[in-house]
């Protein structure tokens, strides 16, 4: 496919020939605005040495090239952006053996494998064309799904980024924290779960990263540990208010974890009372 051709300022452009000056030339804001300021400043300083006159040429340029860079970045940062948006589509297409019905377009693939297998080669596309955030999150995701095609490969793969700082550490130490969990390797999980529990602005909900290191607990065999774990995400979502200092209802994380606490712990649970919240309004009452 042919590459659309970038368009030089015309500073950069090759000399008009004698035949074209008298064509009209037309000029961006741009253009027009930096070359008549050059003009006038020329005219003030007409007489005084060319110096002055090259250093304004040369802040004109780098002016250009300046604005020639941030375009560029910005159409560079969109493909990137929509190279990895499919990628990610991909990895979330459905899974199913069932035929479609006749006529349908709807993207589906037979087995996790297969799927997997194609998004890691459009994540990897990423990977090799791409730099910064957008490479290092391909990166993640070629690991997640690779959990479904080497298991040890993927394990690698987390390991390595969840050395990183930032979004992508943090995602790739609960993936593999996740992943150990699943392997039946509950003290490596627990370790990691209290490292991101600790961090200051672990990204991830501190409810979720508790929730599952309760479940860790439970594993091990540590009732009370994981009971008080339950305890303290419940209860504060229970006592949580908006803005207005109205009750905010709890999440599902939250509600999950009081049943928890109930099979625990029952007595415990009965000290959570759940907000009452105000009837929903805007609609008129049906009598």
């Amino acid at each position: 496919m042919a590459r659309n051709k970038r368009r030089l300022p015309q500073q950069f452009q090759a000399p008009v020939a004698e035949e074209d000056k008298k064509k009209p030339v037309y000029r961006d804001d741009f253009q027009k605005n930096v070359g008549g300021k050059v003009r006038e400043f020329g005219k003030q300083f007409e007489g005084k040495g060319k110096n002055i006159m090259y250093g304004l040429a040369t802040i004109a340029v780098l002016a250009v090239l300046v604005g020639i860079f941030y375009a560029w970045n910005r159409r560079s940062n969109n493909i990137a952006q929509a190279a990895l948006g499919k990628a990610i589509e991909t990895s979330n297409v459905p899974v199913t053996s069932e035929p479609l019905p006749a006529g349908s377009t709807t993207r589906v693939f037979k087995t996790e494998k297969e799927r997997s297998e194609a998004a890691i080669a459009e994540f990897q596309t990423v990977v090799d064309n791409y730099g910064g955030a957008f490479k290092d999150k391909a990166k993640y995701f070629i690991a997640v799904n690779q959990l479904n095609i080497d298991r040890p490969a993927a394990i690698q793969g987390l390991e390595e980024l969840s050395k990183m700082s930032g979004e992508v550490g943090t995602l790739s130490k609960f993936a593999l924290a996740q992943t150990k969990a699943d392997d039946g390797k509950p003290d490596e999980a627990a370790a990691l779960y209290k490292e991101l529990a600790a961090l200051e602005n672990p990204i991830l909900a501190k409810d979720t990263i508790n929730f599952e290191l309760a479940k860790i607990y439970e594993k091990q065999d540590k009732k009370s540990e994981a009971a008080d774990l339950y305890f303290n995400i419940a209860k504060t979502a229970s006592e949580a208010k908006d803005l207005d200092d109205k009750p905010i209802p709890m999440s599902p994380t939250a509600k999950e974890a009081k049943v928890k606490l109930e099979q625990l712990n029952p007595e415990k649970a009965k000290e959570i009372k759940e907000p009452e919240l105000p009837p929903p309004t805007g609609g008129l009452p049906f009598g």
